[in-house]
């Protein structure tokens, strides 16, 4: 079986300038790679692209290519073909990574974003009525009393975020949204404190250091939310 011939493979003449290889590559590439939903998507087409391109792309191997082009004796016939198998090889191999990455950030988000994200709004949504109960009179014993019980379930569903969240290492692709995560929960853990110093000696100071902290928390659980929108 015949090479195949690169400048045919890449839709371009023999006098294509680099820039015009180029350009044909990426067009090609674009049409052919099987994650582009197209209907000429084909694997066999892709990975022969590449390979062309990574000779034609180069100076270097072009120029060695024009010369085997013209004068075959150069040159074993077997050697462009172990050259695309091993593009083909590469390709299968960036494919694989790129998989393993996927399930790698989909089994994070599964195990550890979406019940720390769950846990998050069990504790942030109920603070605003929470507070407005108490307001209408922070000395009875009973409101005081609801209030406390709302935090200490804070507490034990910060401790449950927690342990999710040190449950698996986050991907790298996800750094960003962890670690807004972590000041997240951070935020909330020194605002329990605060509300719970309220409750000790009814200084307004606590309960408002405390509800800033909260609104702080809620500001970051947004961002990691916005944050997860650009992970590819």
């Amino acid at each position: 079986m015949a090479d195949p011939n690169h400048y045919e493979t890449l839709q371009v003449s023999p006098q294509a300038t680099q820039a015009q290889i180029k350009r044909s590559y990426r067009q090609l590439a674009k049409l052919y790679h099987p994650d582009s939903q197209h209907e000429k998507a084909n694997h066999e087409q892709i990975v022969q692209v590449n390979a062309a391109y990574e000779i034609l792309g180069d100076p270097h191997q072009r120029q060695s290519y024009d010369r085997e082009l013209h004068n075959p004796s150069l040159t074993s016939s077997s050697n462009w073909q172990q050259r695309t198998k091993a593009a083909q090889r590469e390709y299968q191999k960036q494919r694989q990574n790129a998989r393993d990455t996927d399930e790698q950030i989909q089994q994070w988000l599964n195990q550890v974003y979406q019940p720390v994200d769950r846990l998050l709004c069990r504790i942030l949504n109920p603070l605003k009525a929470q507070i407005d109960n108490l307001a209408a009179d922070p000395f009875d014993d009973e409101l005081l009393e609801a209030f406390q019980d709302y935090l200490k379930d804070c507490r034990d569903f910060l401790e449950q975020a927690q342990l999710y969240f040190r449950s698996m290492p986050n991907p790298a692709q996800v750094a960003g949204v962890a670690a807004t995560l972590y000041y997240c929960l951070n935020q909330l853990g020194d605002g329990i404190d605060e509300l719970e110093f309220f409750t000790f000696n009814y200084d307004d100071r606590y309960l408002h250091t405390g509800h800033e902290m909260f609104r702080i928390a809620a500001g970051l659980r947004r961002e990691a939310q916005a944050a997860l929108k650009n992970v590819a």
